[in-house]
Parts: structure tokens; sequence; C-alpha cells
């Protein structure tokens, strides 16, 4: 059986740290991450799907935790088909032109792959520190099911050896009538890791929560169940706070997940305010010896 490692999507939203869930002496970047890495071994960083990390923030996330904290970093929008905002890009890659937004296709295709470089490479801290567990790539809402969107799969998981990706897709028609067997099938056989959801249900880009592993790592995120889903503000989107009766029914099917792996990643990403952190201990109270513990002595301070 494999361990689960819990933690949050993010740790440094404005929310969480006007909430109050830092302490007052958290009162810079380094100290939260070192506050956040003393009760989570595990953190999903959100902040790269909008800007490309670069090199000397991760090498300093790698000094600011302790030995066995991990990092899942979500891709680049870029990456992965959304719409990408001019002005995040690269200076020395951002198109002539007036919209504010691009997309892939918009890009010439010698800029293109050096946005894929660039953004790897800025991982190579957290990678070398062995503190890198997975890249999240999730798909956009009008990411069908057809052969060119599997081969793009495949593409990502190419380009980002020898680091591991997990895929989550946002479209129904991957699930739709039989398509859910053909999918998680297409996925064991390139051992992908498909990335379980709780999320709210009869949306186009809603995923049954269906729990399963398709390689020999899993992803399991949970996104709360706002009656605003479709509302244009995250906040309002994660804006849900779990019962200790809604994680508790969770627990059996975590462990499932664990008998199938080697390693169980579980991300609260309800995050509004501390909700995600207030959910994350909870779930690690719950699971109890399967869960790994997070690291009780504080990394070194940096130099």
């Amino acid at each position: 059986m494999g361990e689960i490692l819990v933690g949050t999507a993010g740790w440094a939203d404005k929310t969480v740290i006007e909430s109050g869930w830092y302490p007052p002496d958290a009162d810079n970047p380094e100290r939260r991450l070192r506050y956040y890495a003393s009760h989570f071994p595990l953190v999903e960083v959100d902040s790269t799907y909008y800007s490309p990390p670069n090199e000397a923030t991760a090498r300093l996330w790698a000094a600011r935790t302790p030995p066995g904290f991990t990092f899942n970093v979500k891709a680049f929008s870029l990456l992965t088909g959304h719409p990408t905002q001019v002005a995040r890009l690269y200076k020395d890659l951002r198109p002539t032109t007036e919209k504010k937004n691009i997309y892939p296709g918009d890009l010439a295709p010698q800029a293109y792959e050096e946005v894929w470089s660039r953004f790897l490479s800025a991982l190579d801290p957290l990678r070398e520190a062995g503190k890198l567990g997975l890249l999240l790539f999730q798909f956009p809402p009008w990411f069908t099911i057809r052969r060119s969107n599997k081969q793009y799969l495949l593409e990502v998981a190419k380009r980002c050896r020898p680091m591991r990706v997990a895929i989550e897709l946002r479209n129904e028609t991957w699930f739709a009538d039989d398509n859910a067997a053909e999918t998680l099938e297409f996925l064991r056989q390139n051992e992908l890791p498909y990335v379980c959801v709780d999320m709210p249900q009869g949306y186009k880009n809603s995923i049954p929560p269906l729990v399963t592993a398709t390689a020999d790592v899993a992803v399991m995120r949970f996104h709360g169940h706002s009656p605003k889903w479709t509302a244009k503000t995250v906040l309002e989107r994660f804006d849900y706070l779990y019962s200790e009766q809604e994680l508790r029914s969770w627990t059996p099917r975590l462990r499932e997940l664990a008998d199938q792996t080697r390693a169980t990643y579980v991300v609260m990403n309800n995050c509004t305010g501390d909700k995600a952190q207030r959910n994350g201990a909870q779930l690690l109270d719950l699971l109890g010896d399967l869960a790994r513990a997070p690291e009780t002595a504080r990394a070194p301070e940096a130099a």
C-alpha cells in the first residue's frame, strides 16, 4: 500500500493570509512557506498556471521546505491550450498584437518551443532537490475526446520526461457513455496518472467522481460543491467547506487509491479563506497512519 500526501492548492493566496490561519510572525513569503510545510507534506503550486515560474523562485521554494516535502506544479496556461494573457509571457517572446489573450497558434513555432523549454528548466531546482512531484496539466472544457487530443497528451508526457505529468480533463465527452472505459484504458496503457476530482455535477465541464488509478501514482483534487460554480471569480467557484462527514465518506476511496499506487497526492482546492487548510488538516487526522505526516522540524534558514 502506498502512502497518501495531503496538501492544498497554494499557500499564499490573499484570502488565506487574511483568514488568520498563519500566525502573526509568519509575516513574509519565506515564513509562510516554512509554516505551511510544518503542517502539510505537499502543496500544489497554482500560480504557475497564470505566470510561468522562474528558476530563482523554485530554488527558494526548495531551500525553505524540509526534506521530503513535495511540490506539484500546475502547467502554464499556454501549454494546456487555455487563453493566456500576453502580459504574462516572457517579455522577449511576446508577439506584436493588440490581443489581450493569445493561444499557442498565435505564437511563432520557435517562441512556443522556447516557452516549453523555459517552463520546464525553471523547475530544475525542485527536481534536483527531490521535491518535485507531478506536473498538473488541467485541460480546458473545449478539450474533447478525439485522436489529436490523445496524441497531445502523449506529446506532453514526452516533452516533460523525466518529470511526470498528471492529466485533469474538463470535458464530459471523455466520460460519456462508453468513453470512460476508453479514456481510462488509454491513460493506463501510457502510464499517465489520471486526476480524480470531486466537483459540482450537471455542468458541461463536470467530470464524474471516478476514483481509480491509471499509473503508479494518483491524484485526487477536491474542488468543493459551491452553488456558484459558474461564477466568474475563482473565490466564488471554490467557496466551499467540506463537513467532517463528507470527508469521512471519502477516506475509504482514498485508501483504495493507495492500495493501487505507491503514492497518492490529495489536494484541497476549495481555496477561499482557510477552508482548504482546515479541511486538509481534518483529512490528515481521518487518514491516520496512512497519510504522510508533515515534517515537524523546520528547514535550515536560507543563507
